[in-house]
C-alpha cells in the first residue's frame, strides 16, 4: 500500500510539473503578463509622442503662427518692420582683454 501511495504522488508530480514549470506554465505565463504591462506602457508614451507630433504637423500645414514661432526660435529670425534687441546679463562682469603669450601685460 505504502508503494502505491508514492508511485501516486510521483504520478501527480509528473502531471503538475509541466503546468508550474514547464513551457506555456504559470511562471511563463506570469513573465509574458510583466511584459505585456511593460510594452503597454511604452506604447502609452509612444502614442503621446506622436499625438503631440500629430498635432504640429497639422499646425504648421493649416496657420503661419506655427511657422512663424519656429523661425524665432530655431532660426532667429526678426519681421521686416521690427527691431531686434539683445541683451546682456548684468551679473557677469565682462572679462579684461588677456596679454598674448609674446608680449607682457602693459602697465
Amino acid at each position: 500500500m505504502r508503494i502505491l501511495a508514492l508511485v501516486f504522488v510521483a504520478l501527480i508530480a509528473a502531471l503538475q510539473y509541466p503546468m508550474w514549470l514547464g513551457k506555456g506554465g504559470w511562471l511563463q505565463v506570469r513573465e509574458f503578463d510583466r511584459q505585456v504591462v511593460a510594452q503597454r506602457a511604452v506604447n502609452a508614451g509612444l502614442k503621446l509622442r506622436n499625438d503631440a507630433l500629430d498635432a504640429e504637423v497639422r499646425d504648421l500645414k493649416t496657420g503661419y503662427e506655427a511657422i512663424e514661432e519656429r523661425a524665432r526660435s530655431e532660426l532667429g529670425m526678426i519681421r521686416q518692420d521690427e527691431v531686434f534687441f539683445q541683451l546682456q546679463d548684468e551679473a557677469a562682469p565682462a572679462a579684461p582683454p588677456a596679454a598674448s603669450p609674446g608680449r607682457p601685460a602693459k602697465r
